[in-house]
């Protein structure tokens, strides 16, 4: 059975959380049952099945808010936060 495709809200919604530094406030929830990204309360939500061992949360984290931005997933990079569920993104 496939898996669904992860929820992603517009491109423009979340560059309008962007800092004018481009910074992105995330808060991650690792081994979630389905991948998704919800805005709430000013933060970008992102939900990954990876688990936070090796970086592999990460890691799923940088693909899909790249994916969801319609970037490279080299233009993220975490500024603060590597081993915490909130992390600070910069989009370069």
């Amino acid at each position: 059975m496939a898996r669904p495709k992860a929820d992603y809200p517009s491109a423009e919604s979340i560059r309008a959380l962007l800092s004018a530094e481009g910074r992105l406030m995330v808060r991650v929830t690792p081994g979630a049952r389905h991948e998704a990204l919800e805005i709430s309360d000013g933060v970008l939500t992102v939900k990954v099945r990876a688990k936070p061992q090796d970086g592999a949360a990460n890691e799923a984290v940088i693909r899909h808010v790249a994916k969801a931005l319609g970037e490279a997933p080299s233009k993220l990079t975490i500024v603060r936060g590597e081993t915490s569920r909130e992390k600070l993104l910069q989009l370069l």
